[in-house]
């Protein structure tokens, strides 16, 4: 997502950032995972997975809003999966791994509520003008985030 945004035909350097941020995030979930496996003594099976959606032009939604409501569905299939897993390690009788995932759970819980705002605020500005505002405004919003986390 963050390549369709970062796109000369595009241009929306706050999305551009937000979704690359996002990503990085979820990377970093699971390479802990993967951490956390290996230093338990298991062993890391990693599957295919579907190359993702590249395009996000929707005629009525706009692209914006658009990939804003796939990167919700996202978090909260994430949250889903994190839910399974917590299900498993509490009925395996495992405190480490049970708190390690309901940390895990809190964090997905605020991310999809922040794309969850997203949404609603990009429903109610449409296309047009005030995409470009929300996007002024999510770039700086990065920014500082940045600059805190640093």
């Amino acid at each position: 997502m963050s390549a369709f945004f970062d796109r000369d035909t595009v241009s929306l350097p706050g999305f551009a950032k937000y979704f690359r941020h996002s990503a990085d995030e979820e990377r970093e979930h699971a390479q802990k995972l993967i951490d956390l496996q290996n230093t338990r003594g298991g062993r890391v099976k990693l599957g295919t997975i579907m190359a993702p959606v590249t395009e996000f032009d929707h005629e009525d939604k706009g692209d914006a809003l658009y990939a804003m409501e796939l990167a919700l569905s996202m978090e909260k299939l994430n949250f889903s999966k994190l839910l399974q897993l917590w299900e498993v390690v509490e009925a395996d009788g495992d405190p480490q791994l049970t708190q390690y995932v309901e940390d895990m759970l809190q964090d997905q819980a605020e991310d999809i509520k922040k794309a969850a705002d997203y949404v609603a605020q990009l429903r109610r500005l449409g296309k047009g003008h005030g995409v470009w505002q929300f996007d002024h405004e999510l770039h700086e919003e990065e920014i500082r985030f940045r600059a805190t986390s640093a």
